[in-house]
């Protein structure tokens, strides 16, 4: 049995070391071509004379075009599979992020931006289905959260590089920092587009670098969950009440990412920091800790196989955080310690939802349903951005629009304890 065990152990060890480093790369890549336009924000705003509203309506149109495209192109995924279906995504996403730099007015902003949301559809729900076919769902929280924490870390090392890069090649060849921001952050989003067709297998049968052995130990415990699943059809994941549930909560969760993401760079350069490389040193803060906070919270989910109250717990968190900086606005050490909690509270929940679909989906439903739950939710990504731009119609509080995405996130919380089956937790 120890031995049965330990061979158990060393396999998804060794899947591990092969997958997940590469597709962690890869989204990170993914989240900064999708987010640098908060930062780009602090300059081409008046370079060329666009409001906030103009901004926050650019920002969140990019989910627009995502909402159309995700879930075909998750079916699209899983018929021609991840390998060439992954590469086309970012060779796609990565001109077109690159070809931002030509944005000369509003609507050349829109078509941009909502061009780019067509070109990533499908990206980050194809990887949760392409986790389903290595993982059983008690071992895919932490998998995951180390997915996941690319947003994080992207916000760790991004920020600063966005920083710098803008500091460093503003006006170098007649070009703002913020064209030389998309050019330079959209390029290697394209050359590891190349390395996934070489790279990334579709399935545990194309691994050349797996024993017979090892095969046959991963299909058996895969084959031994999807058993239990009574929703397999494309038509199931549309006819399923749990799959909308989901994509509603996950549409609240959303708008606390994107709120606080095209944002927080605004946020901290009010805090009269200098500089833009100064900016991204502050702004990596919030994504450090959640990096750590996430990957701790999904080891325990894993652990004791609860993930319902677990999210529950964190989202709630998350809203607190929020409401506290704000409330310590004028006081900028406890607003970051404060948007560092409300990060974590946000971010980190994503690895604790994302088993919920797949403890109930499998098949082609799975790849339909995930796309139904990330195209739906992320819906949220144009509300997100421009929940400050509103608030500022009903409130002179600054902090009002913080206010409000808390009061979001806390009506997802509550959602998911009510409606939410604990039967979906992992049966240990």
């Amino acid at each position: 049995m120890a031995t049965d065990e330990s061979f158990e152990a060393k396999t998804y060890a060794k899947v591990d070391l092969r997958i997940i480093p590469f597709l962690f790369l890869c989204y990170i890549l993914a989240y900064l071509d999708r987010v640098n336009v908060g930062f780009a924000k602090l300059q081409m705003l008046k370079d060329l004379s666009l409001s906030d509203a103009a901004f926050a309506t650019g920002a969140g149109i990019f989910f627009i075009g995502y909402f159309f495209f995700e879930v075909p192109s998750n079916v699209l995924l899983k018929k021609f599979g991840a390998r060439m279906w992954i590469a086309r995504i970012m060779i796609s996403w990565g001109i077109i992020s690159s070809a931002m730099m030509f944005v000369t007015d509003e609507w050349t902003f829109y078509g941009m931006r909502f061009l780019l949301g067509i070109a990533e559809a499908g990206f980050f729900p194809g990887v949760i289905f392409y986790l389903t076919l290595w993982y059983p769902s008690k071992h895919r929280s932490t998998r995951t959260a180390w997915f996941v924490s690319a947003i994080a870390v992207s916000g760790v090392i991004g920020n600063p590089i966005s920083g710098w890069i803008m500091d460093m090649f503003s006006g170098s060849m007649g070009l703002a920092g913020w064209q030389w921001l998309f050019l330079v952050e959209g390029i290697p989003s394209v050359l590891v587009g190349f390395w996934v067709i070489y790279y990334l297998n579709s399935s545990i049968e194309e691994a050349k670098w797996l024993t017979s052995e090892e095969k046959a130990l991963l299909a058996k415990n895969l084959v031994a969950e999807d058993k239990h699943k009574t929703e397999v059809k494309l038509s199931d994941a549309f006819k399923s009440g749990k799959v909308y549930v989901l994509s509603f909560i996950y549409f609240t969760l959303m708008i606390g990412l994107y709120g606080i993401a095209f944002w927080l760079p605004t946020i901290v350069k009010a805090f009269g920091i200098q500089g833009y490389l100064g900016v991204g040193v502050i702004t990596a803060i919030p994504y450090a800790v959640c990096v750590v906070g996430m990957i701790i919270i999904s080891r325990h989910s894993d652990k004791t196989g609860e993930r319902r109250l677990h999210y529950v717990f964190n989202v709630t968190a998350g809203a607190i955080g929020l409401v506290l900086s704000g409330v310590f606005a004028s006081n900028p050490v406890l607003a970051i310690i404060f948007l560092s909690i409300s990060t974590l509270g946000v971010i980190g929940s994503m690895p604790l939802f994302w088993p919920l679909p797949s403890a109930f989906l499998a098949g082609t439903a799975a790849a339909a349903g995930i796309g139904i739950v990330n195209s739906v939710g992320n819906l949220g990504g144009y509300f997100g951005p421009n929940v400050p731009v509103w608030a500022k119609l009903i409130s002179s509080d600054p902090s009002a629009a913080l206010y409000i995405i808390a009061g979001i996130l806390m009506v997802g919380a509550l959602t998911t304890y009510f409606f939410i089956p604990a039967s979906l937790n992992v049966k240990k």
